[in-house]
């Protein structure tokens, strides 16, 4: 589990590929600290493993399913990477609870600067856009976020100055894809809404009619 606040930038310094597969490679600094093989490790919000590592760099493996759900595959040498180091239990929870498992990703529309702030309309499909709502969390690129505005197309968000210079968001411009975590809160409600709702429906009692009308007997 992560929190969505970025501890550093990495920077990608070798790709390999398989025919649906890819192994990146990273360097960085401060995440590694304490870091080991096998440990959890959030790469522009995506969960991942340490496969491998050295003094200032590591690698990971992403699978063909992780591939087609993110934007991880689009990566290149040299660019940037948002990282964080999986929680502990003794840290605080800055941001809000991001699982590192992706929703989709979405599309940068539009960047306007507003003196210190930077506005992002991000576009995204139905099925995201229902966990997104006003004033609620959204991790973009492992970074958590709170949402200003969204409708039945896009979502807004604004970056501080701090947010812009330490993560990959400030970056960004219009055409390019962000991975989109919603809050895993909202899906828990939706599903045990589901759930309850199921549960309310009457039952229909088996008997030999019942079980004649549906060609068990």
């Amino acid at each position: 589990m992560f929190t969505g606040i970025v501890e550093e930038m990495g920077t990608i310094k070798g790709i390999s590929r398989g025919s649906k597969s890819a192994r990146l490679s990273i360097s960085c600094s401060r995440v590694m600290d304490g870091m080991k093989i096998g440990d959890s490790i959030a790469v522009n919000g995506v969960c991942l493993t340490v496969t491998d590592m050295g003094g200032n760099w590591f690698s990971a493996d992403v699978m063909p399913e992780t591939l087609r759900n993110t934007g991880l595959g689009m990566l290149k040498i040299s660019d940037k990477v948002n990282l964080e180091r999986a929680l502990r239990l003794s840290d605080r929870l800055g941001g809000h609870i991001v699982t590192g498992h992706i929703d989709g990703t979405g599309t940068v529309i539009s960047r306007v600067e507003e003196d210190n702030a930077i506005w992002l309309t991000i576009e995204a499909r139905n099925d995201i856009l229902k966990y997104i709502v006003m004033k609620g969390s959204v991790a973009l690129d492992g970074t958590s976020l709170t949402v200003a505005h969204v409708d039945d197309r896009c979502f807004k968000v604004s970056l501080i100055p701090h947010t812009a210079g330490e993560t990959t968001l400030g970056s960004k411009k219009v055409g390019d894809q962000l991975n989109i975590e919603c809050d895993v809160i909202g899906k828990y409600v939706e599903r045990l809404f589901n759930c309850s709702s199921q549960e309310s429906k009457p039952k229909r009692d088996i008997s030999v009619e019942f079980l004649k009308s549906n060609g068990f007997a």
